[in-house]
């Protein structure tokens, strides 16, 4: 398989198809950027390592599956192609109009986007019944979910071929119409955002507000602890696709939220965000 983009989740995901047996190349923009993603997906499966849930045998073998490139050469003889770039539809349709005069012919293509609709990426495809999106989930290797979501013209081959990849990778799917944010991301949006406003209007310090999210729900992390991992620019972006395709004033970004992002503070990625993170050796 083929991943484009090494960021966060395209490190991520190459990790977890290469656990699964795939071997995969993970393309970026240049060497350095492609190396760092290899890089970061070595240490997810040296985390998995730690925590007792891989065995030093198989990580090395996860490890020599994942190859790195520069430009989508190698996307020819790839079964499978995921595209994991930024969260910007003119990017992503850029992308895909590459990809497809890269790939082969009978290869799914597939869009990690957590709330870009499928139907506007595939709209520059020539042939658009191939791209499905496939939404992993951050940590890949820690999250179990994954949601399917067709666009209005994918071909139901797509979807079923998609699904079965999902379900290898050991990934439990649920299944998504193609509307802004789709499932999680569009609850996920709104409950940042309000986070936000509360603390913009002082209702709470972030402190209590995660507090009270973990405790009195029995969420895994706060809303700011959340925004700070998913990224802070990307909870932004998503709020403003929502804003896009509905026009409802509960996806209207709190401008708390805009400022951080104008200041740099995006959250782990950036050092800082709604919390200090201390800098990690071997790059971001």
């Amino acid at each position: 398989m083929f991943v484009v983009g090494a960021g966060i989740m395209g490190s991520g995901i190459a990790a977890q198809a290469a656990l699964a047996g795939y071997f995969v190349t993970l393309e970026d923009v240049s060497g350095e950027l492609a190396e760092r993603g290899r890089a970061n997906a070595l240490r997810a499966l040296d985390h998995q390592v730690r925590k007792g849930l891989l065995d030093s045998v198989s990580r090395e073998e996860a490890a020599g599956r994942i190859d790195v490139a520069i430009g989508l050469r190698r996307a020819s003889i790839a079964t499978i192609v995921i595209e994991a770039a930024p969260e910007n539809l003119e990017i992503k349709q850029e992308l895909f109009r590459e990809i497809e005069g890269s790939a082969a012919a009978d290869a799914v293509l597939a869009t990690n986007t957590s709330s870009l609709p499928i139907t506007s990426i595939a709209q520059v495809l020539k042939d658009p019944t191939r791209l499905v999106g496939i939404h992993f989930f951050n940590p890949v290797l820690q999250m179990a979910l994954v949601e399917l979501i067709p666009g209005i013209r994918t071909r139901s081959e797509i979807v079923e071929r998609a699904e079965r990849f999902a379900k290898k990778l050991g990934k439990t799917v649920v299944h998504s119409k193609d509307s802004p944010g789709f499932v999680t991301t569009r609850a996920l949006a709104v409950l940042i955002n309000e986070a936000a406003w509360m603390l913009q209007e002082g209702v709470a310090t972030r402190e209590d507000i995660d507090a009270a999210y973990r405790l009195g729900f029995r969420h895994p992390m706060g809303p700011f602890e959340l925004a700070d991992l998913v990224g802070i620019d990307t909870a932004v972006a998503i709020l403003d696709v929502l804003w896009d395709g509905f026009r409802d004033p509960k996806y209207r970004v709190c401008p708390l939220l805009r400022q951080m992002v104008a200041a740099g503070r995006l959250g782990r990625k950036s050092g800082e965000g709604f919390y200090p993170y201390p800098a990690r050796g071997g790059g971001p």
